[in-house]
Order: C-alpha cells, then structure tokens, then sequence
C-alpha cells in the first residue's frame, strides 16, 4: 500500500497546540497570521489509515468505559521490540503509563528524595529537568562535547561529578534529543558501567528510535544482562506514530525490584486502566503500522534533503548538527554572530515561520534552533523559501 503524506491532517479539528494563532502570539506577539510552525515535536501527517479504521470503529461501538492493559497490548509490545529493535522482552518487564514524560515524574518520586542530584548530559530534552525541578530535586549538568557538526560524551567530566556530587540517577537521552545523534554500543556500555560503578540509576528514553535516518541504533535492552539491574527503558509509539495527544506509554524494567518500586509509585499516584483510544492505537500500531512507518521515514529523509540543500545555498553561518534519527533538525546558528532569539523572532514576524529554540533544551544551547520536517513537501518548500529571504533581509 502507498501512503499519502502530501495531504495533511486538518489541525483546527485536533485543536493542535502547534497550530494555534493565540499561543502563537504569545510566544511571538507580532508573528504572521499565516505562520507555518515547525517547532513543537509532532507531525502534521494523517494518522496510518489501520489506525484511523481502527478508532473509527471504537468511536462508533459507543463504549468508552474503564479499560484493562490487554493480553493482545502486552502481545503487540513484545512483538514490536522484538521485530523493530531485536530486544527480547518478557510480559512481566512492561508496565503500561500515560506519557514518557508522567513516567519521568514517577521515577523521580518513586527513586529520589527532596534535594537528590538528577545528572544530564546538555543540551537535552527540556522534561527531564523539569521532573526533577518539579519534585524539588537539583539538575547536575554535563555539557557535550561538539565537535564540528556532531556530539560526544565528556566521559572525565561525567565520572567527575558522579564521583564526587552523588546524584541518584540520570535520564539519558537514546538517541538524543535534539541533535538526533545516536549513541553506540561502546557509548551506551560505557555509561552503564558509570552508573553501576557509582550507583546512579540508568534511565533511558528511547522515544526516537523509530526515526532513524542512518546508522545503527542499539537499545538499553541489547545491553549485557549484569546492567539490567541498573536499568529503565522509556517509550511509546507516540514519535514515530503520531499518537502524543493520546497519552499512552510504557516501560521496560528487567529487575524485579526496580520494578516493584516503580509500581508501588504508580498506586500512590492512582494511575490505573489505560484511555480506550490510546489502547487501540498502539495496538493496532504496532500490529498493522510498520509499512506506514516505514514510507513516513522515508518521506522525511527527503524534507532533510529539501533542507540541506536550502541552509547550503542560502544561510550562511547556519550549521544543521549531523542528524542520525528523528524528524527535528538541530542547528547551531553561532557563526552568524546573531542571536537566536532575534532570528526565531524575525521568523516568526517576517517570514511568518514559528522555529524552536535553544532555551528550551536545559543549557548549553545558547546558538541553536529546531527545526520539524513531519509536514509535507509543500509545507517544507514553503517554509524555506520564506525563511531564506528573511535571512537575506537580517545579513545585509
């Protein structure tokens, strides 16, 4: 079956954040009517057509009552990580949740006390300090190390403050959000054998390993089995599907205890049966939704291609970190020698183009914005041609 991806969703009906001219203009006062936003970090592409069929037919059933994590969820989890990833996982290590971002809450109750040390490698996904912060806990930050258009983890300063400032766990981005770089296997056993040498729970978000652009993606599960006693893996097929308003995710906990503590948690916060619509898309997701995947990675690849081809011929100073999954560019703006908040406001106000912003990624992210290529061809096309004859208006 081929896919459409060049006939977008209608994102009024959705009532999409990303969309919406009021909190458009409260970010950007004097942004255009027209704007086209590529900053928050969903798509605009229709949901696969198994998906929509699948909850067409909930909604029409007429029951939207009190649900269970089904035999046939658990079933379609296991067989996805085992077909899309090569991890072998067992049905009791999965425990369903409303979010990777709620779970981030959760483990910060459940494994830390008031005033602990959570460590971060920035810049980095904006929730994981917020679940700490929220909670009261302090964020420990380790900047990467850059290295041209690419990241690397500073392995001295990591053991140094693991060492000497205790911190109980880390979230690790796998693969990093923003800049979409994955971690190797070497990367990935060199920060397990950190945390288990210096007793920092090991939390990995794995929510961008659907898109991955180039290279080989190895999960926290394929791991040797000594690190599971150290481990939480995080995600859901809201990323790679679409399904964040939805709000379903899970974990996978190999160690019993860990587990245990994880649950205990949940029962304090009463999280219990999942949403009826969240249950039926992921489970048809991943049942019926690898072909759709599939095309949309590959519909994607060609919006980086538009892209790259548009920073290279028409913004000088602009430098798109090298970019091995999502569908999010990252790019370091420190060369124009201009601010990036005045470029994010200009394109919001001129080019009428809502783009992310470095603020929002913890620290160490002072000349960076985001861009989303999960729209279409058109939407991509459009936005850089507005963009591009901004820029040349700001460096003339």
């Amino acid at each position: 079956m081929k896919y459409d991806f060049d006939h977008l969703a209608d994102r009024s009906i959705d009532q999409a954040r990303k969309w919406d001219l009021g909190i458009m203009k409260s970010k950007f006062p004097h942004v255009r009517d027209d704007f086209i936003p590529l900053w928050i970090a969903d798509m605009d592409f229709k949901a696969a057509p198994e998906i929509r069929q699948a909850l067409a037919e909930m909604a029409e059933n007429g029951a939207y009552g009190y649900t269970y994590a089904s035999d046939r969820w658990y079933q379609s989890v296991i067989n996805w990580q085992k077909v899309r990833h090569h991890n072998q996982v067992e049905k009791p290590w999965v425990t369903l949740g409303y979010g990777t971002v709620p779970n981030m809450h959760i483990i910060v109750q459940a494994f830390t006390q008031v005033h602990d040390k959570i460590i971060l490698n920035t810049p980095v996904y904006g929730p994981f300090a917020y679940a700490a912060r929220h909670n009261d806990r302090e964020v420990l930050t380790v900047p990467l190390l850059k290295h041209g258009p690419r990241y690397d983890l500073d392995w001295d300063r990591i053991e140094y403050v693991m060492k000497t400032q205790h911190p109980k766990l880390t979230f690790f981005c796998s693969p990093h959000n923003p800049s979409g770089r994955i971690w190797s296997r070497d990367e990935m056993i060199q920060m397990a054998d950190l945390c288990l040498k210096y007793h920092v729970l090991m939390v990995v978000d794995e929510v961008h390993s659907e898109h991955i652009i180039k290279g080989q993606f190895t999960s926290s599960l394929q791991l040797p089995q000594k690190y599971y006693s150290n481990l939480i893996m995080l995600t859901s097929p809201n990323k790679g599907f679409n399904l964040g308003g939805l709000k379903l995710s899970y974990s996978i906990i190999p160690d019993d205890d860990i587990r245990q503590t994880f649950r205990k948690q949940y029962e304090r916060n009463s999280v219990t049966s999942p949403n009826v619509p969240g249950q039926i898309a992921m489970i048809t997701a991943y049942e019926q939704g690898a072909e759709w995947l599939d095309q949309s990675l590959a519909y994607i690849k060609e919006n980086l291609a538009i892209t790259k081809k548009f920073l290279a011929e028409s913004f000088p100073g602009w430098e798109m970190m090298e970019m091995e999954s999502s569908y999010l560019p990252w790019i370091d703006v420190a060369k124009s020698h201009l601010d990036m908040h005045e470029i994010a406001e200009r394109m919001a106000d001129d080019a009428g183009v809502v783009v992310g912003i470095g603020d929002d990624y913890v620290a160490n992210a002072d000349n960076f914005l985001r861009l989303n290529l999960g729209t279409s061809h058109q939407v991509i096309e459009e936005a850089m041609k507005r963009m591009a004859q901004t820029w040349q208006k700001m460096i003339k």
